[in-house]
This record gives structure tokens, C-alpha cells and sequence, in this order.
């Protein structure tokens, strides 16, 4: 029953990586990620279901559009493959019992994947496009608000929860009033946000092992391309992954 169970993940992980790359591709230009239909990003045609089964259709199309013949970017598969690995070792982390089903473990795995996904869908955007995405923060903002209220609600102690909520609601509020002023995004101020968007969702001692960690592979991929260096590093997307990697390995030692 364990393996179904992470056999599942896998496919479920793999799904919400699909959802991935469309959210990556049209939260920056602010098209519908929910109603509208999937479609060629090339020829612009409507995609059918079996042009969007997950790993599959890429593997059967050979990694080219059905309709138009032009190649499709392999990041597609690779999130997809990637995003599916988490979510099967995320539910291997939290050991969730189908025998002995406890609410709690449910919901904070339900928690959990929410956040991993946000968080995820966040990097993308900053790997692509240089910017934290501040409508996403925000969203994120009211899934935190959620989980607090949960855990008010079942008598947790919530004051670190609630200081560090208030610190990212004024964040982002600075950060949408100098976008208006401004007419640009505040890289600095969507580091700060989407930081402390990562505090709620975790803990101060992950926090600090994230922000080594990605100084850390910033440093090292610096190193690795002394003659070519990135003239826009990715901090939110290192961040985002090293965060998620950390937090499933405290899962586990955690037990």
C-alpha cells in the first residue's frame, strides 16, 4: 500500500508540475491559469487532452508541437519529472498510514503541497522573467492566513505566526505602492517578502539553512562559470529549491 501511495504522488506531483509551467507562462502576462485552455505557445493552437498528459504526450510527440512541428522546451518534462520526485518524497517524508488516517498529518500535507507549489511557481517566474511575482506573495499571503486561523482554531500557539504574517502583509503592501509609483518591480523588496513568505511556512531554523544553503550555491555555480557569470542570479529561484529540500529532509529526520 506504500508504494501505491507514492506511485500516486509521483503522478499527482507530476500533474501539478504540468500546472507549473502554465502558471510560469501566464501569471507573468496576466492570462487566465484556470479557464482558458492550454494551447501552443508557438502556433497558438488549442491543445486536446492527450496533447497534455503529463512526462506521456511529451515522450509520444517526441518533444515537438502536434500541430506545428516546432520543438518544445524540454524544461516542460524536466519540471514535470522534478516536481513529481518532490511530491512522492514529500508524502514519503510525512509517512502518511493509509491504515491509520490521522486528520492532522492530511491537512498538513495538504499544507505542505499547497506551499511547496506556491513556492515553485514563484522561482519559475524568477528564474525567467528577474522578479518576484507579487500577485503570487500575495496569494500566498491568504493561504497562510488560512492554516494560521486551522491551528488557532485546534489550540496551537500562533504568535510567531501571526508577528511574521503582519510583517509580510506590510511587504507587500510596500512593495504593490512602489510598483505604482514607480512603474517597476522592487527585486529587493520581493526577496524580503517571498523570505518571509518561506518563514511562515517552515520554521526559523530552516530559514537560516535555506539562506546558507543559497548563498552557498550561488557561490559554488559562480565558481563553476568564472568566464561566463549570470548577469541576473536567480536568488528567489535558489531560495524557492533550497528551502523545499531542506524542509523534506527535516520531514524525515523529524520521522
Amino acid at each position: 500500500m506504500e508504494i501505491i501511495i507514492y506511485i500516486t504522488s509521483f503522478i499527482i506531483g507530476i500533474t501539478f508540475g504540468s500546472f507549473f509551467t502554465l502558471a510560469t507562462y501566464r501569471i507573468p502576462l496576466k492570462q487566465n491559469i484556470t479557464h482558458k485552455r492550454s494551447y501552443c505557445p508557438i502556433c497558438n493552437h488549442r491543445l486536446e487532452f492527450w496533447d497534455l498528459i503529463p512526462v506521456l504526450s511529451f515522450v509520444l510527440l517526441r518533444g515537438k508541437c502536434k500541430y506545428c512541428k516546432n520543438k518544445i522546451s524540454p524544461r516542460y518534462i524536466f519540471i514535470e519529472i522534478c516536481s513529481g520526485l518532490l511530491f512522492m518524497f514529500l508524502a514519503m517524508s510525512i509517512k502518511v498510514n493509509i491504515y491509520n488516517i490521522e486528520i492532522h498529518k492530511l491537512i498538513y500535507l495538504l499544507y505542505q503541497i499547497i506551499f511547496i507549489s506556491i513556492s515553485l511557481i514563484i522561482g519559475y517566474i524568477e528564474k525567467e522573467k528577474h522578479y518576484i511575482e507579487n500577485s503570487v506573495i500575495t496569494f500566498g499571503a491568504i493561504f497562510h492566513i488560512l492554516y494560521i486561523i486551522y491551528l488557532y482554531i485546534f489550540g496551537e500557539i500562533i504568535y510567531k505566526y501571526v508577528i511574521y504574517f503582519a510583517l509580510l502583509i506590510l511587504l507587500i503592501a510596500i512593495n504593490t505602492i512602489s510598483q505604482k509609483k514607480n512603474k517597476n518591480k522592487n527585486y529587493c523588496m520581493g526577496i524580503l517578502s517571498f523570505c518571509v513568505f518561506l518563514l511562515i511556512g517552515t520554521s526559523e531554523e530552516i530559514m537560516i539553512l535555506t539562506i546558507i544553503t543559497t548563498l552557498l550555491s550561488i557561490a559554488i555555480k559562480e565558481i563553476c562559470q568564472i568566464r561566463k557569470k549570470e548577469k541576473n542570479i536567480p536568488i528567489g529561484y535558489y531560495l524557492s529549491i533550497s528551502n523545499i529540500l531542506i524542509l523534506i529532509i527535516n520531514n524525515f529526520l523529524r520521522g
